[in-house]
């Protein structure tokens, strides 16, 4: 591989900190490197800045390591900040339910921060130079083979590859409620957003996914006394976390599916179907129990189907975490083998429920949830139509079945459902007017599977890359950061090896020449 190898990382995120940890673990010649990211958050990203300690991240150390192949990185990185601060070990964050830990979103972001801090001098010892630009990249286009990027001070440069790792978005002001008083519109940092409401103000939260769930849990260790409305159009609250047990999936593997691909193009449904049977038969798994879980949540109350999950964390049936396993690690390569007629269903009518029960909370977050509910300080309403500023401050709700008022609006509605950060819209559009890439029918851009490149009309661009939310219409599940550490994985294989093909070319025509 040429040594004047020049890569850019357009965003600084949780994303691009799997990307550098991925590049520094391997062994290659000196190169340059140059992360773009115009906000404060370098490394932590909106999700894991500096905020209080009761937000806390939804999975287990293991679950959150960047490092790949190794599962107990940010677990010692733990365990080194306890001793530290002189905490009792494994203490912190501790749920009792499930004898697992759930760090705080703000330790985690340290974390982010320091394996970025040590990737990067890592690189610098090999004879990397690393630059950090605290500015967008607007624009981009193809050169002569390179990467050009134009930032938002108008600075061109040229790159040998770029990756996109922009992340996602903050939420959506559905109902135009922006400048209302009252209305939080992104409720991260929660401990700065928060401060605005009133210990018994009626506060309506828009959204029930795992953002709500950190605002409600904030509010009662605030000692909130008044009421809490939680507001969406389906009532789906995030699955409960069930107790850590350790197995491997031996049908539903990303080995499989490959195996698969080779004999044919796409996939039904009911093929899928019968490898999954075999997952679960093997595993004595309950498989039925699953489907009524996905096909059957809107039969059932929000509290009742909190309650009932929260009663399971200690069970034995590998079911959900079955799905819960094989959804991130093997998602990504049975999404493109189905057809597009399957794609639409599987979005129309159960993708919501399914990221539900795949991105769950901790237990201790579920029962705090159960309890503000059972003493009637928290209610979950569904079907909700309309959200409006009163004529005399407040706001007025619309459900499909009441109408009543509240006196503050927290937005954790989920992001663009267009999988594309809004800041980043003008760096997509010129990628797309240059044909670097193709926006993709499900939400962000059409990207190889193997590689992670970006592709135009099925032709993978060897110099481009996307990583991250982005590459969701593709890849179906791009949440979490095991999936962000093994796309890093496939990025920074695809780079190195066209490098060396590259560079192999080059000595040929060196030699042909001479």
């Amino acid at each position: 591989m040429s040594s004047a190898i020049s890569i850019a990382i357009i965003g600084g995120g949780a994303s691009a900190v799997c990307l550098i940890d991925a590049l520094a673990q391997r062994d290659t010649p000196a190169g340059s490197l140059t992360v773009f990211e115009p906000s404060p958050h370098l490394w932590r990203g909106r999700a894991y800045q500096s905020d209080t300690t009761t937000v806390r991240v939804n999975a287990t150390p293991d679950d959150m390591s960047v490092r790949a192949g190794d599962e107990r990185h940010f677990e010692r990185w733990l365990r080194t900040r306890d001793r530290i601060h002189e905490l009792p070990d494994g203490v912190a964050g501790l749920d009792p339910q499930v004898g697992a830990r759930f760090a705080p979103r703000t330790e985690y972001g340290e974390y982010l921060e320091q394996t970025a801090h040590a990737g990067l001098a890592k690189l610098r010892l090999r004879g990397w130079r690393v630059d950090l630009v605290s500015e967008p990249v607007t624009s981009a286009s193809h050169a002569a083979g390179r990467a050009m990027l134009r930032t938002g001070a108008g600075r061109v440069r040229a790159f040998d590859y770029a990756v996109l790792c922009v992340g996602g978005d903050s939420p959506k002001d559905v109902y135009g409620l922006a400048g209302a008083e009252g209305f939080v519109a992104d409720p991260y940092p929660i401990t700065h957003k928060l401060q605005t409401v009133g210990p018994d103000q009626h506060v309506a939260v828009i959204g029930s996914g795992l953002t709500a769930v950190d605002i409600i849990i904030s509010l009662a260790a605030r000692g909130h006394r008044g009421r809490i409305s939680l507001l969406s159009r389906r009532g789906m609250l995030p699955g409960v976390r069930q107790k850590p047990v350790h197995f491997e999936l031996k049908h539903v593997t990303p080995e499989r599916m490959k195996q698969l691909s080779q004999r044919q193009t796409s996939l039904r449904l009911h093929e899928i179907a019968t490898v999954i049977g075999k997952e679960f038969a093997d595993a004595g798994a309950d498989l039925t129990a699953v489907l009524e879980e996905i096909t059957g949540a809107h039969r059932e109350h929000p509290v009742e189907r909190l309650r009932r999950q929260l009663a399971a964390v200690d069970s034995p049936d590998l079911g959900l975490r079955i799905l819960q396993r094989a959804v991130p690690d093997t998602g990504p390569d049975i999404w493109p083998l189905l057809s597009e007629r399957d794609k639409v269903e599987l979005l129309r009518t159960h993708y919501r429920t399914i990221m539900s029960l795949c991105c769950p909370m901790p237990p201790s977050s579920a029962s705090e949830l159960l309890r503000l509910a059972d003493a009637g300080q928290l209610s979950i309403h569904s079907g909700l139509q309309d959200i409006s500023a009163g004529p005399d401050g407040g706001f007025l709700v619309e459900t499909a079945e009441q109408g009543f008022t509240a006196d503050a609006v927290v937005n954790a509605v989920n992001a663009s459902e267009g999988k594309i950060p809004f800041a980043a819209v003008p760096l997509v559009n010129s990628l797309t007017r240059s044909r670097i890439a193709d926006r993709h029918p499900h939400g962000g851009l059409h990207i190889a599977r193997a590689t992670s490149r970006l592709a135009v009309e099925g032709r993978p661009e060897p110099r481009w890359y996307a990583l991250g939310n982005i590459a969701a219409g593709t890849l179906f599940f791009t949440f979490g950061i095991p999936s962000l550490v093994d796309r890093s994985q496939d990025i920074v294989r695809a780079v190195l090896a066209h490098s060396q093909r590259v560079s192999s070319l080059n000595a040929e025509r060196v030699l042909q020449d001479a």
